[in-house]
């Protein structure tokens, strides 16, 4: 039987009931199905969220929740244990072990760090263990964390090679409206392209307890499709939605196709993954070498440059319009660039244009 993996997020409002503490039920569900899957080949990983939440239930004694980041990290360091220990219980109830990963962006930007993350995971997956992932929220950078957990499943997705991503969460999938506005909102079942109407139908948050909403959700399934991934977008609280997500059933959800031209894993890297130091700003030559004939970027093609990189570090590069045009990993750090004209500022195998993402 071939294996594939798969990678599922489930979002705040869909692992949390009404007073915030931890919806059991749906976690037992999942749980369930995640144990269909895997008897059907798949590798499963398990995105959550809800520390936060669970947490402030657990100790804000009905006082409205904090917006400071600090209290925030405080408060997830709560709630981690009880989301965690549910997790536990659900999948005991299934005779199947978890194992808890939290993750933080140096994770994904430090290549060394990234194959390490891989290798853990991919060693819980031959122990049988299904990995439950979440953002390392307590002691994360506020100006580096991930800021939702779309993006985060996004990236575990890439790590590990997974065919599919799911995220279940609060609506029936992506609509044409905001159902709320529009009572003849509609599900969109197919997306092939991220056009501007896409666009248009994501909105913000709408539980206010999250930090995502559809916008995120878009975001994290256009990384997946440059990567090869098939994303679907489900309701967590339907019966049997992982299968029937992983099936392609008619009508459940928002499947969001991969593009026939995949980035390699290293370049899915670079693109997603890997926190820019600085920018360069190129000329007209240099951007019409770059993505008209797949050339690398020279430092006379560079016009200026800003911030602080070394050798090795992201940076974004922008066209003469102030456009951002590609990312790549500068060969030169900012104190010695305009020592030599002719030397290669970033090699084409360290760029990705984005532009064409």
């Amino acid at each position: 039987m071939t294996t594939r993996s798969v990678v599922v997020k489930v979002g705040t409002t869909s692992v949390t009931d009404d007073t915030g503490g931890v919806a059991y039920g749906v976690l037992v569900s999942i749980a369930l199905d995640v144990v269909d899957v895997r008897e059907q080949g798949w590798n499963v990983v398990v995105v959550t969220s809800g520390a936060i939440t669970a947490g402030w239930a657990e100790v804000g004694r009905g006082r409205p929740r904090p917006t400071d980041s600090v209290r925030l990290q405080a408060v997830s360091a709560v709630g981690q244990p009880l989301l965690m220990h549910a997790w536990r219980n659900a999948f005991a109830e299934v005779d199947t072990a978890v194992g808890q990963v939290l993750l933080a962006p140096l994770d994904f930007s430090h290549r060394g760090q990234y194959l390490h993350a891989r290798g853990t995971l991919e060693a819980l997956a031959n122990l049988g263990v299904v990995p439950i992932v979440n953002e390392n929220d307590a002691v994360a950078d506020e100006e580096i964390r991930f800021g939702d957990n779309d993006r985060l499943a996004a990236l575990v997705a890439n790590l590990v090679g997974a065919s599919h991503l799911v995220l279940l969460t609060d609506t029936d999938g992506l609509l044409t409206a905001d159902p709320r506005l529009d009572p003849t909102a509609t599900l969109i079942e197919e997306v092939t392209a991220f056009d501007a109407d896409v666009l248009e139908a994501a909105g913000a948050s709408r539980s206010g307890v999250g930090s995502g909403g559809m916008a995120s959700k878009l975001a994290a399934a256009r990384m997946a499709s440059w990567s090869g991934i098939t994303t679907v977008i489900a309701p967590a609280r339907a019966h049997h939605a992982l299968p029937h997500a992983l099936a392609g059933t008619a009508g459940f959800g928002t499947t969001f196709l991969p593009r026939p031209e995949r980035l390699s894993a290293r370049k899915s890297w670079i693109a997603f993954a890997v926190a820019s130091r600085g920018t360069l700003r190129i000329n007209e030559g240099a951007l019409q070498a770059l993505e008209h004939h797949g050339r690398s970027l020279l430092r006379v093609g560079v016009h200026s440059i800003s911030g602080t990189f070394g050798e090795g570090e992201a940076v974004d590069i922008v066209g003469p319009e102030g456009q951002t045009v590609a990312k790549g990993l500068v060969r030169v750090s900012s104190e010695a660039f305009n020592d030599g004209d002719e030397v290669v500022a970033v090699h084409r195998d360290d760029l990705v244009l984005l532009r064409k993402l």
